[in-house]
């Protein structure tokens, strides 16, 4: 396993917990649905489900991996800053179609990854799940 590979794992699992936590059901897709890293629904609300795309880094200063080309407007996207190891993590919660409605506040001139600094309105935004 790569560094890259447990990087990712430990942001989907760490997602996995929080959305528990909150009183979702949460299936891990283990790449087998392409651009959804979790299922979840919310069996209180009408069992309202949920496509979401977990994206992490190491350090909550690096931008995050995502091509503006494959955002999905209705998935929810969970950015991971893992941090430290003695430290919390960071994490910033927002629809696909929020980031599309200003993709230059978002993403750089290459358009393939997200600015950490795009996000700060977004840090724990989990109430996203209660719509």
């Amino acid at each position: 396993m790569n560094d890259n590979q447990i990087t990712c794992g430990a942001g989907e699992f760490l997602a996995v917990g929080k959305l528990f936590k909150k009183g979702l059901q949460v299936a891990v897709t283990f790449g087998n649905a392409k651009a959804i890293d979790l299922l979840a629904y919310n069996p209180e609300n009408d069992k309202k489900k949920y496509s979401v795309q977990v994206k992490t880094q190491k350090n909550s200063k690096k931008d995050f991996f995502l091509k503006e080309q494959d955002i999905k407007d209705d998935h929810i996207y969970i950015f991971v800053a893992l941090n430290e190891f003695e430290n919390n993590e960071d994490y910033y919660i927002i629809k696909g179609s929020e980031m599309r409605k200003d993709v230059k506040k978002f993403f750089g001139p290459k358009k393939s990854a997200v600015r950490h600094s795009s996000l700060n309105d977004y840090k724990d935004n989990w109430k996203i799940f209660d719509q």
